[in-house]
């Protein structure tokens, strides 16, 4: 601990006029903890034990009143003004008092009196009145006394805690409802008015519960405990009072005083820091670690520190709450559980009391002061202090409230393009075309290699005569087929801002046959199509509808580690671990530009399109990159395997003091010239574009490497605020949700009650802006609200951990992907041929593909040698006397649906499954029994099948 001189040195480079004692009183206490009271213009204190001294801050007078014979050992004002009244508890009697006549009797000269409501109820710590101020509740022992505020009545008597209760708080949303605390460490939930338990939590920590405040506006129960930690639990209806977080104070303030000691040094002012704000890891030798037992919780006015209407908006969707402690008091800002203040008695050498026994402060500040009553833990002192608030916050927030007068960033381009701007450097398309040029007059059609690459229309002479087994199936109705269409119509409409989110399920489908993580997932800009990267190296295009697989994209050497959509839907951008990166186009399955591993010297973590399909960004170790590109999707017949689509570096931009950029977001739906990046130094760094280097770094954003940048980025079928764009999302393992806001830096929210420990889950933000989800390791998904800390909806039903989640852009759904695998069987003996070996399967997630009203599959694969092919029946309806040995492996999916979808779907998952177990060539073909009428060379052609 440091010496009084340094106390004083540290005290005397502080600025007076963040506060001041305004009175100093030598009394002496029972007790060094005792509930003291604060409101409007009274303070209400014990003075000499046993008397009642209130103290008016306006005129600096007090007024003594005189009852209790053995000390007061709490002291609390009503909630109402007129009358405004007052309650003093002691061993042996529980007084209530009314201000207003009190002191009008001792200007008469007389002695004031008070009610007595309550005698010989014990050593109370505790009272508090009802919203109402008709009843009084007193905490004595381990009981709590429901007392008439206007008689001695018992009315109720609450009995259930196993230790003294320390707090208790009247919960003003729901009628007769009692919040207590005690050292017995849990808290519980009362119906007053019928003395009945609601709720008892488990024990929250190892040490005694201290104080307790609820929340009305964010329907939060928040109380601290003697270790320095608190507990906040939501007390809305449905939750059933779960638990939201726990913050470590002594952690908060270590880090809140190394943030604004490095802000002092930046800007010169390191004189005008307190030395209590240069932590290091390492104690000096001979000093005491002090705890920070929270004394008390208080709601803090904050808005008085904001000038700027910008700043003052978001404040006004935020509670800040005052902590008192016995070194100081602190404030905190329950939006994202950081500290915005911090006061320490001993900085300022002008306090008399540097360790506090207990304290209270008023609610509202007056001319931007608070009042502050404490008591001294080891000296008979009582002190009253004056804090101007907004001197403290400026002088410990410089930068923040000196950022409020510059240009803020803006992910909304606000100026023209500069003329030296990176963005500037755009390809130019000039591809060489194909020569035309005619020689003499010989004949205009082109010569054709000898290999002809596109499909020649055979002559019919080497095709299978057609049966009547495999006619073409032409019973299909015009309308069905228009109607897929124009189904893309009539999903271009405005996105529903004021819906409640996706909770429902609608459809549960199987993407892999085996155990392979989804890496990521992302929607088309017209909501038509899903993207994802598994880890075996394929990218599958689906519809957005989930009912079919548009493509599947292969080629890459490695797990697929992004994918990005462009703005006109008609590229797909796909990074792996392979070191390389494909562009491909939605309608081939051949990508159109690559580029390998001689342009990348490490993995390139991800990839996508930016200022509106100019550019691609990527980030590759220590750094992003900037590509200008040209797709040209058109060969050459003779040179058909040389690319003609062109890519170039434009500029490389380095993140600073980091090893390695973990996560990579840009706007590429609108111009935007910003690039947000972060790195494994647990860092975010902002870029500018269009000057072409950074602009902001914020340091620490996590305790772990961010994982997952999400800007809030809109659709086209939803309409925002311009400043709701700057609001972006950050994750890291273990440390839940963050929301950022680009113009003033800072960390508006903190979402938590996920679990993602185990893995990096991923987040989305809905299009509308108002609702946040994101993946656990626990099986689940949530939903959470913008404006609210706990989360909203839980969805169930997942058998894995979700890793991955995303929101359609243009309706009101939300997709959640996770790792799905089909079990494969191997059966040693078989009912039909004795001594071979057969490959059963059981399709318990398949419904997908399946869109039949009432569809059956058999299966079954015989396997002899390396050299023999798959047999494989697939059937509608299966014949009880053509396949016996299947009956017992028949399985009916999804009955409930009534669209009619091609069998041959199945017939493709059901080969992919059995090629990648047996690797061997695949022979597939029709039963009798499957009545499917698509003709042989139709099926050869989709299925590829491999020639035996």
């Amino acid at each position: 601990m440091d010496s009084d001189g340094e106390r004083r040195s540290a005290g005397g480079s502080r600025n007076p006029d963040v506060v001041c004692e305004k009175s100093l009183f030598k009394s002496r206490l029972s007790e060094c903890l005792v509930q003291l009271a604060c409101c409007h213009r009274w303070c209400a204190f014990p003075w000499n034990c046993n008397e009642l001294c209130i103290w008016n801050t306006v005129t600096a007078q007090p007024l003594h009143l005189f009852g209790h014979c053995n000390s007061i050992s709490a002291v609390s004002f009503g909630t109402k003004t007129n009358p405004l009244l007052v309650c003093s508890a002691s061993r042996e009697r529980v007084i209530v008092w009314n201000l207003d006549e009190c002191t009008q009797k001792v200007q008469e000269g007389l002695t004031p009196r008070g009610i007595v409501i309550g005698t010989l109820l014990g050593m109370v710590l505790h009272v508090r009145f009802s919203p109402d101020d008709q009843q009084v509740a007193v905490c004595a022992g381990n009981q709590i006394y429901m007392l008439s505020a206007k008689k001695e009545a018992v009315l109720a008597e609450l009995n259930g805690h196993l230790a003294p209760v320390t707090a208790a708080e009247f919960c003003t949303r729901e009628k007769s409802m009692l919040i207590s605390v005690s050292e017995d460490r849990t808290f519980k939930v009362w119906d007053y008015s019928t003395g009945q338990l609601m709720y008892q939590s488990g024990v929250l920590t190892a040490c005694p519960l201290l104080s307790l405040l609820i929340d009305e506006e964010n329907k939060q129960i928040i109380t601290g405990c003697a270790e320095g930690q608190l507990w906040i639990f939501s007390l809305i209806s449905d939750h059933n009072y779960r638990f939201v977080a726990r913050i470590n104070l002594k952690k908060k303030q270590e880090k809140f005083c190394n943030r604004v000691w490095k802000s002092g040094k930046e800007i010169g002012k390191e004189q005008n820091t307190s030395k209590l704000c240069k932590t290091n890891n390492v104690r000096p030798e001979g000093s005491v670690e002090t705890s920070l037992p929270v004394l008390l919780i208080e709601p803090c006015d904050f808005l008085v520190c904001f000038h700027n209407e910008e700043n003052k908006s978001s404040a006004l969707n935020t509670s800040y709450f005052w902590i008192g402690s016995s070194t100081g008091l602190l404030i905190i800002n329950m939006a994202n559980f950081e500290l915005e203040a911090s006061l320490s008695y001993k900085d300022y050498s002008d306090l008399s009391i540097r360790f506090a026994g207990s304290c209270a402060l008023t609610r509202k500040a007056v001319d931007g002061k608070v009042f502050c009553l404490i008591t001294s833990m080891f000296e008979d002192m009582i002190a009253v202090l004056e804090i101007n608030l907004a001197a403290l916050v400026r002088t410990q927030q410089s930068d923040f409230l000196r950022r409020e007068n510059e240009n803020s960033l803006s992910v909304i381009a606000r100026c023209s393009l500069l003329t030296n701007s990176p963005l500037c450097k755009t390809l130019k398309k000039n591809v060489k075309e194909p020569s035309t040029k005619k020689l003499g007059v010989k004949s205009t059609v082109k010569d054709q290699p000898l290999v002809f690459h596109n499909k020649i229309k055979s002559s019919g002479y080497t095709a299978v005569p057609q049966t009547t087994m495999f006619s073409p199936n032409s019973n299909l109705k015009k309308s069905e087929v228009s109607k897929r269409k124009t189904s893309c119509k009539c999903k271009n409409k405005d996105y529903p801002l004021e819906s409640s989110p996706p909770v429902k399920c609608e459809k549960e489908i199987s993407v892999t046959c085996k155990p392979t993580p989804i890496c990521c997932i992302q929607y088309s800009g017209d909501g038509e199509m899903l993207a994802c990267g598994l880890t075996d190296k394929t990218v599958l295009i689906f519809r957005s509808d989930l009912t079919d697989t548009y493509n599947v994209f292969s080629g890459h050497d490695g797990a697929v580690n992004s994918v990005g959509w462009s703005h006109d839907n008609k590229w797909l951008v796909s990074a792996s671990e392979d070191r390389t990166l494909r562009i491909w186009s939605v309608c081939n399955s051949e990508p159109a530009l690559i580029l390998g591993k001689e342009k990348f010297h490490k993995t390139v973590r991800f990839a996508q399109f930016y200022f509106v399909d100019s550019f691609i960004l990527l980030c590759c170790g220590a750094e992003f990159q900037l590509l200008s590109f040209h797709l040209d999707t058109t060969k050459d017949d003779i040179k058909r395997y040389k690319q003609r689509s062109v890519c170039k570096l434009v500029q490389k931009f380095p993140m600073a003091s980091t090893v390695e950029i973990t996560s990579l977001s840009a706007v590429n739906d609108f111009y935007s010239y910003i690039v947000l990046t972060a790195g494994s130094n647990r860092a975010l760094e902002v870029f500018d574009l269009n000057a072409g280097c950074s602009t902001a770094v914020i340091p620490e954003v996590h305790t772990r490497s961010v994982h997952q940048i999400c800007q809030n980025k809109g659709s086209s079928f939803s309409t925002q605020q311009p400043e709701a764009y700057n609001l972006f999302m950050t994750t890291a393992a273990g440390d839940g949700i963050k929301l950022w806001d680009l113009r003033t830096l800072k960390c508006e929210r903190r979402f938590e009650g996920h679990s993602s420990l185990c893995y990096p889950c991923g987040i989305a933000v809905s299009p509308c802006g108002r609702f946040i989800a994101s993946g656990s390791d626990d099986k689940c998904a949530y939903i959470y609200e913008m404006r609210s800390t706990t989360f909203l909806h839980k969805l169930r039903r997942h058998t894995e951990s979700v890793i991955n989640v995303a929101f359609s852009p243009s309706s009101l759904q939300e997709q959640l992907w996770y790792v799905f695998f089909m079990s494969l069987k191997r059966c040693d003996a078989h009912p039909a041929k004795q001594g071979e070996k057969y490959w059963t399967s059981s399709l318990p997630q398949i419904g997908w593909y399946l869109e039949c009203k009432h569809l059956q599959l058999a299966l079954h694969g015989a396997v002899k040698s390396q050299s023999t092919p798959v047999p494989l029946y697939v059937s509608e309806t299966p014949a009880k006397g053509s396949f016996p040995h299947l009956a017992n492996k028949t399985t009916e999916l999804n009955s409930g649906a009534t669209e009619q979808v091609p069998v041959m779907n199945v017939v493709m998952l059901l080969q992919s499954i059995l090629h990648l177990e047996t690797k061997m060539p695949l022979m597939i073909w029709p039963s009798a029994a499957a009545g499917t009428k698509t003709s042989p060379p139709r099926v050869a052609e989709k299925l590829d099948v491999l020639p035996n």
